[in-house]
């Protein structure tokens, strides 16, 4: 049986799976409607950067043994410390809402920050370790089940 943080990792993968393919059929109906000039000038505009990889992380901010919330505070502090260092040519930091099913069938609710890193395709072997600590260390500094993680491919131009 899986563990909760792969139970965790397949629900947001399975997710973002399920949306990219319901918005699929509406989005080549679109592209499909336009005509043939416009749609040859998006194709180009996206073809623009170079190969990066996008990671996103998600952080709750509820602890499960009852303590209290992760502050804003303590979270930059984290991220200051955690982050910072190892990705210094910057990151996003996003408010969110997060949801899931625990283990007793419940829909937990809470205050959640999405983390956005993105690096160099090249670097993904020497950056992917840096990002596990990270995840590591905000799991035992917050008595967290979890930290999802969620890479995609793609093309950055600044």
């Amino acid at each position: 049986m899986p563990s909760l943080k792969q139970r965790t990792l397949l629900s947001v993968a399975g997710a973002t799976f399920a949306v990219l393919a319901v918005g699929a059929p509406a989005a080549t109906a679109a592209l499909d409607s336009q005509k043939p000039k416009a749609s040859t000038a998006r194709s180009t505009a996206a073809a623009h950067g170079s190969a990066y990889i996008e990671t996103r992380l998600f952080f709750g901010t509820e602890r499960p043994d009852g303590g209290p919330d992760v502050t804003d505070e303590q979270f930059m502090a984290f991220v200051d410390r955690n982050v910072t260092p190892g990705f210094p040519s910057g990151l996003t930091i996003q408010d969110g809402r997060g949801q899931w099913r625990d283990s007793n069938g419940t829909i937990e609710k809470e205050r959640s920050y999405e983390l956005i890193l993105l690096y160099p395709a090249q670097e993904a072997a020497t950056r992917s370790p840096l990002i596990e600590r990270i995840r590591e260390a905000y799991e035992k500094a917050y008595g967290q089940d979890s930290v999802a993680r969620l890479d995609e491919p793609t093309l950055a131009d600044f």
